[in-house]
């Protein structure tokens, strides 16, 4: 008996391979098949006359973006924004999936009335919810919104929508932060289209960190020689330590980018962009590495962003005294969310400042040290991850 039930056992396996390698010989003609076409040319533009559902899947997407002018709307001032992290729930309230936004701001959920694999797979009322980063605001004011699907026996899945989800817009909280020196007390005032919205004292050896709401758009510090003013932008400031004798609002200024660097992907900051001398600064396309949130969302103008390679220290100048102005600063990646930048500044040997700033891959932080007089800037990070750079501003 046993050896019958082992005779049989062994047959059942044979057969089982023998129809699985039938079903592979047969997939395999079919993919031959395909591969090598069609000889007869009269279906080559044929219309479609059996519409109905395919194989295939079709992405279903919330759009997240980066609401630079605050406005609640997406306009030509706005970004896309990566690693926005959207919820999918049905109608009953149950948890489907998560995906995060890609480089183009798009979250997708695979959507099929025939692929079980896919997200979403039949009609009903389904809610995507975006996650707001803490700290920001959603200033479209639609981060939860319901969409009905319904069947569509002619469509490519099976399924449509009544509408896509409408753009979310993100705003980071905006704040002025840095610290004042020993001895020296000063006062920030907050100005909105010039009038004077709040004022804060700066008591001497302290840091500070203020709250700015949406509509300030200027700051003015006055007081022991510190006196500098700062047109702000939609992200957080970080004055560092403040010195005395900063740059006048009038002098010079020029943005440096990186778009005309190279038409390239990616390619080392050469020697003689914008008349400095580079080292370890590479410049590429933000979308050149995938997965990569703060190369997207660290670029604030143009399509390149400057990053330092391989997380080493990178530094940037000439013999010729230079103004620092400010720049913006971001964390390559969400792995890397709250990486510390050590920026340094020197005048020929001498340290004239030295600011520790937390970086994020959501959005940059508008570093502005607004040193009259460097010949060297060196920056790294403290625990080697790469930082990004975008928009050097300097007097030269």
């Amino acid at each position: 008996m046993a050896d019958a039930a082992l005779v049989a056992l062994i047959s059942a396996l044979v057969f089982a391979g023998a129809i699985a390698l039938i079903a592979i010989a047969l997939r395999w003609r079919r993919k031959r098949r395909r591969a090598r076409g069609n000889p007869n040319p009269t279906g080559d533009y044929a219309h479609r006359v059996h519409w109905a559902p395919t194989s295939g899947k079709l992405n279903f997407s919330s759009f997240v973006y980066m609401d630079v002018d605050g406005d609640g709307s997406y306009g030509q001032a706005d970004r896309p924004m990566a690693g926005i992290v959207v919820r999918l729930y049905d109608e009953r309230g149950t948890f489907l999936a998560s995906a995060r936004s890609n480089g183009a701001g798009f979250a997708n959920f695979s959507m099929s009335s025939k692929r079980r694999s896919a997200m979403i797979q039949r009609p009903g009322i389904y809610r995507f919810s975006v996650s707001v980063p803490p700290g920001w605001r959603a200033s479209s004011a639609n981060q939860d919104q319901a969409v009905r699907l319904r069947d569509a026996p002619g469509s490519m899945v099976g399924l449509v929508g009544e509408g896509l989800p409408k753009p979310v817009g993100l705003a980071p909280g905006r704040t002025a932060s840095g610290s004042t020196p020993v001895g020296m007390e000063a006062t920030l005032s907050v100005m909105g289209k010039g009038k004077l919205l709040e004022s804060h004292p700066l008591p001497a050896d302290a840091v500070f960190r203020f709250p700015l709401g949406v509509d300030a758009d200027e700051i003015v510090i006055a007081g022991s020689g510190l006196d500098r003013r700062l047109r702000l932008s939609g992200y957080p400031i970080d004055l560092g330590l403040l010195a005395p004798g900063a740059l006048a609002p009038d002098a010079p200024f020029k943005a440096i980018g990186f778009d005309d660097i190279t038409p390239r992907g990616l390619r080392k900051v050469p020697s003689g962009h914008a008349g400095l001398d580079w080292h370890n600064l590479n410049a590429m396309s933000r979308d050149h590495t995938p997965n990569s949130e703060g190369y997207v969302n660290g670029n604030v103008s143009g399509a390149y962003i400057a990053y330092t390679s391989s997380g080493h220290p990178a530094e940037l100048g000439r013999a010729t005294p230079f103004g620092f102005h400010s720049a913006m600063l971001a964390a390559a990646w969400l792995a890397s969310e709250g990486e510390v930048a050590l920026v340094e500044s020197w005048l020929g040997e001498e340290l004239i400042a030295s600011d520790e700033i937390a970086l994020s891959a959501l959005a940059p932080v508008h570093y502005a040290p607004m040193l009259r007089a460097v010949t060297r800037i060196r920056i790294s990070t403290r625990h080697h991850w790469q930082a990004v750079l975008d928009d050097l501003v300097l007097a030269l």
